[in-house]
């Protein structure tokens, strides 16, 4: 079908990124426009992407946005080209030929579908499963689970997103002015939800995922963006957010504490002091 994009955002990760583009290159049954996003990397990720795909579109931001300004940035022009749905993958990420065809063949036939995700895999480990999809969000504890198997959602990841154009004119893009890393992509689900869309997916759309590859996994930035954007969520849409956010604070300082990872405490209180 046409009124297909895929729109991957890089920031400093230019391998990664080619990786990506080069299995994209190898889906089957469809016709997509791929539309790179540059988040004003330091690197030289632009000229690196450009010299080994000069067909594909990229997009230069002139600053970093975070995840989902890079990402509106995309949606965006997407949008104003005739989309009629958009793939979000992570440039950490690779893809089986089929995974777009399999989200596609969901979302026509489950028109109710706001957001449609992948089984995600572990990056270099063939079933080893990250994520079904997506997870659940429990308001009252301010915990975020990704889901192992088949069950219901509360969102999508981020990592592997189809869109469908219609259901983002009822709620709107990413919250970029909130979060500038983490909980975007829940945020974005409950508000499709409220507007009466559906969370599904397509489990025979596979990729295969990096976690927390841009900033590394356990780095101090990493829990500084993740608690002020938790808290951010919970402030608008739990019942008690105070209740919520200090359990969700003593769980995460806590384990730092148990594990001598005293840097990532003082990561976690920046967090919650810039909330």
């Amino acid at each position: 079908m046409t009124g297909v994009f895929i729109v991957v955002l890089n920031w400093n990760g230019w391998h990664d990124t080619l990786a990506c583009l080069e299995s994209l290159q190898q889906l089957q049954d469809t016709h997509a426009e791929i539309v790179v996003v540059d988040n004003a990397s330091t690197d030289d990720s632009v000229p690196r992407i450009r010299e080994a795909y000069p067909s594909i579109k990229l997009l230069q931001s002139a600053t970093n946005l975070g995840f989902g300004g890079g990402c509106n940035l995309g949606l965006r022009h997407a949008i104003q080209a005739g989309a009629q749905f958009v793939w979000l993958v992570n440039s950490d990420a690779t893809v089986e030929p089929s995974a777009l065809s399999e989200l596609l063949a969901f979302a026509m036939a489950q028109p109710q579908a706001g957001v449609v995700g992948s089984v995600i895999f572990e990056a270099g480990q063939k079933d080893k499963v990250q994520v079904w999809g997506g997870g659940c969000v429990d308001l009252w504890r301010g915990t975020s689970r990704h889901l192992q198997s088949a069950g219901a959602l509360d969102f999508v990841s981020g990592a592997s997103m189809l869109l469908r154009v219609q259901a983002l004119h009822n709620t709107g893009l990413f919250d970029e002015q909130t979060y500038f890393m983490y909980w975007e992509d829940t945020d974005l689900c409950f508000r499709l939800r409220r507007q009466g869309w559906h969370l599904a997916v397509a489990e025979r759309s596979r990729i295969w995922h990096k976690e927390s590859a841009s900033l590394g996994k356990g780095s101090p930035a990493l829990d500084e963006y993740f608690t002020r954007s938790g808290v951010r969520f919970l402030r608008l849409y739990a019942a008690l957010p105070r209740v919520a956010a200090t359990y969700m604070l003593t769980r995460m300082i806590v384990k730092r504490l148990l594990l001598g990872q005293t840097a990532r405490i003082g990561a976690v209180w920046r967090g919650l002091v810039n909330a």
